[in-house]
């Protein structure tokens, strides 16, 4: 009798392995949003979540891991070769990642060619929504909201710059959030090393979210640019409005001072740039607008860590680390929790001219850290 049982055990096992293998690698179609998904079976559609500049994004049940995953589809990935360096960088810093709020990667489908194929297929954990449409949205936006909103924004920005890393294009679209109002930072493709790469003179940040030191391109930059973006974040989570909507750079610049007032000569110290720093002068003279009177509803200590978040000179703006110690945290915040990566992101694979095969090359052979049984079959 046990015998037979066990029998019967092991052919269940048999059953479910062939099972198992069948939705691993046999593929199946769909259209989403006008474009036609080829992915393995064992992700059972569900409906569109997002479309933009690089592709589309659908919700996804992994009826392996028994859980709801996001795949993002990046169509004829490789006609724009520094779009398509993006999409790489942006695998292998998700990859390099581990953070409760930093977007998880999942996955990166296996292409079928080495070299022969055009759409990028990434699979990241499925969030409900993003800060954009909360914001934008009848949900009721409390204190305790933005609080525990910002801290996990400060959270990650501190594991990722701990990294050595600058995310460089941090925005309410680029926060992901779920019914829990669990947060996670997404969209790296911008991000750069600050200790020795010398590309940050590049376009970086939507430009409400832009730092000063950007707009008047000062020589260098730092992670300081990211903590201006926070702040700018904080400012449209208490007004439920961008508070610096510049429709073009200039503009920018003249809005910022239009709230934070004219900059002194130590303010602008940090400027090398003579004919900025001349702009910036010739400007009508502009006194600092009260935070109290500009959101008249918000808690005065959260008004006390946005003004030092929104620091016209960035060697004047508080760190991550500071702003995790400010007194709005207090009660949420424990010095212990400070999550820190020990590690540093090598950027030493990052310089070089991009062309079709050898990005093409990257995506496969990054796509064998998920596929390791496939090595083989190469």
């Amino acid at each position: 009798m046990m015998k037979e049982a066990k029998k019967n055990q092991i052919k269940l096992k048999k059953i479910n392995d062939i099972d198992k293998n069948e939705l691993l690698n046999t593929k199946h179609t769909f259209t989403a949003a006008g474009a036609t998904f080829r992915v393995p079976k064992k992700y059972e559609y569900m409906k569109v979540i997002g479309q933009g500049a690089y592709g589309i994004v659908v919700s996804a049940l992994d009826k392996i891991r028994n859980m709801k995953v996001a795949i993002k589809k990046v169509p004829n990935a490789f006609v724009d070769l520094i779009d398509a360096k993006r999409i790489v960088r942006e695998i292998k810093l998700l990859e390099f990642f581990n953070h409760e709020n930093i977007i998880s990667l999942l996955d990166v489908l296996k292409p079928e060619d080495k070299h022969n194929f055009e759409d990028i297929y990434i699979i990241t954990d499925l969030m409900e929504t993003d800060l954009h449409r909360v914001i934008y949205s009848n949900q009721d936006l409390t204190d305790e909201h933005i609080q525990y909103f910002m801290y996990q924004v400060l959270r990650g920005i501190q594991y990722i710059h701990s990294s050595d890393i600058i995310h460089r294009d941090l925005k309410p679209s680029n926060l992901l959030l779920n019914k829990n109002c669990d947060l996670k930072i997404c969209d790296f493709g911008l991000a750069r090393g600050f200790t020795s790469n010398p590309e940050l003179t590049e376009y970086v940040v939507t430009r409400w979210y832009r730092a000063p030191e950007i707009i008047l391109n000062a020589s260098e930059y730092t992670k300081a640019i990211d903590i201006w973006s926070a702040g700018c974040i904080m400012a449209e989570l208490l007004s439920r409005t961008p508070i610096f909507p510049g429709q073009d750079y200039l503009d920018q610049i003249r809005r910022i001072i239009g709230v934070l007032g004219t900059p002194n000569a130590d303010e602008i110290s940090f400027i090398e740039n003579e004919q900025a720093k001349k702009y910036i002068k010739n400007l009508p003279k502009r006194n600092r607008q009260q935070f109290t009177i500009l959101f008249p509803k918000a808690n005065p200590v959260a008004l006390d860590m946005l003004g030092k978040m929104l620091v016209f000179n960035p060697n004047k703006r508080a760190t991550v680390e500071e702003l995790l110690l400010h007194p709005y945290f207090e009660g949420l915040h424990q010095e212990d929790q400070n999550c820190k990566n020990d590690k540093k992101f090598d950027w030493s694979w990052d310089n070089f001219k991009p062309t079709k095969e050898i990005l093409q090359t990257m995506v496969y052979e990054l796509s064998l850290h998920f596929h390791p049984e496939k090595k083989s079959q190469k």
